[in-house]
């Protein structure tokens, strides 16, 4: 029993290794650009150790997004339900978002490269194990504060979308933003920062009387 123990233990560290390790791979080389090889590697084990915990880098690819959709969906259903006002709600909206996917920048390009290959699975695959984000009181409150005057006459919907849009795209158009403007990795992390408090306030001050 005392081995057993032991040797589970043994695989679950070496798996979170080679997740981190990846991670670091994806990061650098993209989905595409990355190989099994390169992740073995950085995990400092051998390449049939890797096939051992799994067999592809699509595969491991899945359980890194698995996991950082465990981290982003209930921070924004959390937002999305809470008491807290709209203008609230957006800030902490752009900043949760912003700072998880500044720590997996790969997710957005990998959720619309399977959202284009087959949508209908991966939605079902991905609620399968969560929960995914639900707007509708957010949507409700954005109808509301309309209604009573609070805010100018807006769409929920295009609101919601202008939000996803704004903090997404610039993940998606990194290389461009990199090639064509010069930002170097430090000056991109550090204009994302910045969008944290740009992007609600730019939305916000569009949105008062």
């Amino acid at each position: 029993m005392v081995n057993f123990l032991k040797a589970t233990k043994i695989d679950k560290t070496t798996e979170a290794d080679i997740l981190a390790a990846a991670k670091k791979v994806f990061i650098a080389r993209g989905m595409y650009g990355a190989r099994m090889q390169d992740i073995a590697d950085e995990a400092g084990i051998n390449k049939a150790l890797l096939h051992y915990y799994f067999k592809n880098k699509e595969q491991l690819f899945e359980q890194i997004f698995m996991d950082a959709a465990a981290q982003l969906f209930p921070r924004i259903n959390m937002i999305f339900t809470s008491d807290n006002s709209l203008f609230e709600k957006i800030e902490s909206f752009c900043e949760e978002y912003i700072t998880v996917v500044q720590e997996n920048p790969y997710l957005p390009l990998f959720v619309l490269n399977e959202m284009n290959r087959d949508p209908v699975y991966f939605i079902k695959k991905l609620w399968q194990k969560h929960s995914g984000p639900d707007p509708r009181k957010f949507l409700e409150q954005i109808e509301a504060e309309v209604k009573k005057g609070n805010i100018r006459h807006v769409s929920p919907l295009h609101l919601l979308m202008n939000l996803l849009s704004m903090t997404i795209f610039p993940f998606m158009a990194r290389p461009m933003f990199q090639q064509f403007v010069g930002l170097d990795e430090m000056q991109f992390r550090m204009a994302m920062e910045q969008r944290k408090k740009e992007i609600p306030a730019f939305i916000i001050n569009a949105m008062k009387r």
